[in-house]
């Protein structure tokens, strides 16, 4: 994206604080179209320095393997949204509470990337009209290579996003219906989304498509109206079944799960159990997952990515 007509940026000096949802994408049968927001978040505060470079300071989920400097994924997307909005600062000081999962398929890397943009955004003055949310949303999704997670995290809720036809993504944005608890089941091993997309094949049966666009179909009025039909609406044929191989408990969870009749989809590229399910049913989630998954009952983020005071 070139930089934002307007003439180089004025920084504000005060630090700025951002909080990002978790997200499940896919849902199932959605597959690089449907998200979901979650209420599990990373909070991230940036201040602008006379200090040249880039300093992250990281704690929680992550903090002994990622990068402390510019190569951080945070760093990378509020650099890029600097040069959006027409100019970088001489330095940036980075502090980032992290409880979002790495590698478990919800949605961490698009987390950090909208942080960073948002970061950007709010550390330049009249950053929101020099980069409104539609460009934003652009710019994290050729930062992340698709759109589900990235549209879910900024605009909260229940996302469905494409692509025009002119090239440009584009987000229908949906209130959940009320009674779905989401439950996230997270396994204690990671499996890089890189690696689970590679065992995607390049073609699939028509009658595998066909039973996946009417699934797809199905699951909007699902998620938002009709959560009766939650079971039938997150089945898949186009991509859990061949993942399977990465991680077979995670397959097994979900299998049990639907069995009992309780909505269950690999959330994202996995190896994360998502659940919709109710009050009733969501304790038989934590029984029926045990103890290999970190279980944990939430609701949908309603808000998305947003600014927050810095002791709240």
């Amino acid at each position: 994206m070139t930089p934002t007509p307007g003439g180089r940026p004025m920084f504000r000096a005060a630090p700025t604080r951002v909080r990002v949802p978790a997200t499940s994408a896919n849902l199932g049968p959605g597959f690089d179209a449907l998200g979901l927001a979650l209420t599990l978040y990373d909070d991230v505060v940036a201040q602008v320095s006379d200090d040249a470079g880039i300093r992250v300071d990281v704690h929680g989920e992550g903090a002994d393997a990622v990068p402390r400097d510019h190569r951080h994924l945070v760093a990378k997307a509020m650099l890029r949204g600097f040069d959006a909005l027409g100019g970088r600062p001489r330095g940036v000081d980075l502090v980032c509470a992290n409880r979002i999962p790495h590698g478990r398929g919800l949605g961490s890397s698009s987390a950090a990337i909208i942080a960073g943009l948002l970061l950007a955004r709010a550390l330049v003055v009249g950053g929101d009209e020099r980069l409104p949310d539609a460009a934003l949303l652009e710019l994290a999704v050729t930062l992340e290579g698709h759109p589900d997670n990235v549209a879910a995290c900024l605009y909260g809720g229940v996302v469905v996003a494409f692509t025009r036809s002119s090239g440009e993504t584009d987000v229908l944005r949906l209130s959940a219906a009320p009674g779905i608890v989401p439950v996230v089941c997270v396994p204690s091993t990671a499996v890089p989304t890189k690696r689970a997309r590679a065992l995607l094949p390049e073609t699939v049966p028509h009658a595998d498509a066909a039973f996946n666009a009417a699934r797809a179909a199905l699951l909007v009025p699902a998620l938002t109206s009709r959560p009766d039909l939650l079971l039938e609406a997150t089945d898949d044929r186009l991509h859990q079944p061949y993942r399977r191989a990465a991680y077979p408990r995670t397959g097994d969870l979900v299998a049990k799960l639907r069995a009992v009749g309780i909505p269950a989809a690999v959330s994202g590229a996995g190896p994360t159990v998502l659940a919709l399910a109710d009050a009733t049913s969501a304790p038989t989630v934590a029984g029926l997952a045990g103890a290999r998954f970190a279980t944990s009952v939430l609701e949908v983020d309603a808000e998305g990515g947003r600014l927050v005071p810095l002791d709240g």
